[in-house]
């Protein structure tokens, strides 16, 4: 939607909340943020904040007043100022080993790569999967029933786990470089509304596109990336960076001379994690969460969320946000909801299942689904090795394919059961009369057997609690669908105050997949934060 700049609707509106005396010295209104406010069901409405520009000072500061005076919440905006980004083409100039590397397309890696490209630091991006316009081709043969590709998937590829998702934008931090994430995603062809909407998406259909925008643009600021190209080993001497070991797609290798390399790998990046454990990085467990996709008809949430007011034209597919906290010191909550959109399955390992959520731009598919989730700590693991928790996803998830098997499933069909079997009220229904938007095909069987007694036991005693919430959640014909595994990174890449690896200064821990970021927004948050310290070492260096 439009965000309501030069609208005569929306500067009548803004007119109609001032005192007389002011209206003639307003020059502008723009709205800043439009929210739904559904929590009574009666009264469903937009809550819109507009930002109002006056012809003087002394209107605004008359505003202000009269507007505190009314009892009314009123603020002297701040416009957005673009961020500052310094000059590294001479610190690169004639060193090629000064030439930052950033491993990674997911969001912070993306964002790394275009802040220092236009810094004219010309980084090098590698990519260990394939560009966008492969990746959609790979992702949709597999979705149809072709061999997984254990490189380019829906967890690698150009874009990262994000671009096959919903393009959810919003996030919990209060970070600095957030509005510059959503600016430089509008200036890469993303909608302009998420610069106002409360919940900013946009949707995995449009972000094909605005990835692309973004690596040409890394490109035509001098930038360079290389696409099935894996970096496969990290030498250092003295506990600097000296080079880094790249695999080509036909397994040939090669030495590069490097002196900063920001690692944006992904939470799925298993392999790397092990080079990096076996390279003598400090790594340490991090805790993250499992469960199911629970999945219910579109139509079904817009009336639980806006009752009589579900099928008004003005509103989109409604989502929701749910959790509890348990009396055995245990929680469950709803995470990444997808609504009008599908189940996909997001294995990245031969012999695992996998699955994660996503929707389009128009969010206007029959399903919505979310993430069912269980937090698993690190005490979970049964083990203090760093890795364990990597371990400890890995052993479900193949439990999960092979109980699919077991059941007459094909590979990568996904293990589903009703909310009404799940909590023993009655039998499956056959596989063939399951209506799921999950592309591979499901097939009945006991999700108890695929998943850590704490966590179904968890969602068990979770799901009539969160009926109380959203009415229907826990409907008997609900279906959960096996397994979500890949919520957050299980490990962290140590990194210090400058934000370079504990064990290997040069190396720049980054995003999620290091264990600083959860989700796009804080992910491309942090690829800024990292790039900005990186230009400064950079110069500092030469």
């Amino acid at each position: 939607m439009p965000d309501g700049s030069g609208s005569p609707l929306v500067f009548s509106a803004a007119l109609n909340q001032l005192p007389c005396e002011l209206r003639d010295t307003v020059e502008d209104v723009t709205v800043l943020r439009r929210a739904v406010d559904a929590r009574k069901k009666t009264d469903v409405h937009f809550v819109v904040t507009l930002g109002i520009s006056f012809a003087d000072e002394s209107s605004e500061q008359h505003a202000l007043q009269w507007f505190i005076e009314q009892g009314r919440q009123a603020k002297a905006h701040i416009p957005y100022e673009p961020l500052s980004i310094p000059d590294c083409s001479a610190c690169v100039s004639g060193n090629d080993s000064a030439r930052p590397i950033v491993v990674g397309t997911g969001p912070a890696g993306l964002f790394a790569a275009l802040y220092l490209a236009r810094a004219g630091a010309r980084p090098l991006v590698l990519e260990r999967g394939a560009a966008i316009e492969k990746r959609v081709d790979v992702v949709e043969s597999f979705n149809a029933g072709g061999a997984l590709d254990t490189h380019t998937n829906i967890q690698f590829g150009e874009g990262g786990a994000g671009t096959f998702s919903d393009g959810k934008l919003t996030t919990n931090i209060k970070s600095p470089y957030a509005p510059h994430v959503l600016h430089w995603f509008v200036d890469a062809g993303a909608p302009r509304d998420i610069l106002v909407a409360a919940k900013p998406h946009i949707g995995t259909d449009v972000l094909r596109g605005v990835v692309r925008t973004l690596r040409d643009q890394i490109t035509a600021f001098g930038g360079e990336v290389l696409f099935n190209t894996q970096l496969v080993g990290i030498s250092k001497h003295d506990g600097i960076l000296n080079s880094v070991f790249i695999q080509n797609a036909d397994g040939s290798e090669y030495e590069i001379p490097a002196r900063f390399l920001i690692l944006a790998c992904g939470h799925s990046a298993r392999d790397t994690f092990q080079m990096l454990f076996d390279k003598g990085f400090e790594l340490t467990q991090k805790p993250f969460s499992m469960g199911v996709r629970i999945e219910h008809s579109q139509e079904a949430i817009n009336k639980a969320q806006y009752g009589a007011f579900s099928k008004h034209p003005a509103l989109r597919a409604a989502d929701y946000k749910l959790a509890v906290h348990l009396g055995n010191g245990r929680s469950a909550y709803t995470f990444c909801m997808c609504p009008g959109g599908s189940v996909v399955c997001a294995s990245s390992e031969e012999g695992g299942i996998v699955v994660n959520g996503m929707s389009n731009r128009a969010r206007d598919g029959r399903h919505a689904n979310s993430a069912l989730l269980v937090g698993v700590e690190p005490r979970d693991f049964g083990s203090d090795h760093p890795l364990a928790g990597m371990e400890f996803q890995r052993t479900w998830e193949k439990a999960a394919y092979m109980h699919a098997i077991s059941q007459g499933g094909a590979p990568y069909q996904a293990p589903v059961q009703t909310v009404g079997s799940f909590l023993g009220k009655r039998h499956e229904r056959a596989s063939s009369v399951l209506d799921s938007s999950y592309a591979r095909g499901v097939v009945a069987g006991d999700l108890h057997a695929c998943l850590p007694a704490f966590v179904s036991e968890t969602i068990d005693e979770a799901l009539p609690l969160l009926d109380k919430e959203l009415s229907g959640f826990a409907n008997d014909d609900a279906l959960m669908i096996g397994i979500e595994t890949r919520s957050s990174s299980p490990v962290r890449i140590v990194r210090d105050a400058s934000l370079q690896a504990t064990t290997c200064l040069g190396v720049y821990p980054c995003g999620e997949g290091a264990g600083y970021a959860g989700g796009i927004m804080s992910a491309a948050s942090d690829g800024l934060r990292v790039a900005e310290q990186l230009a400064l070492d950079l110069q500092e260096l030469s």
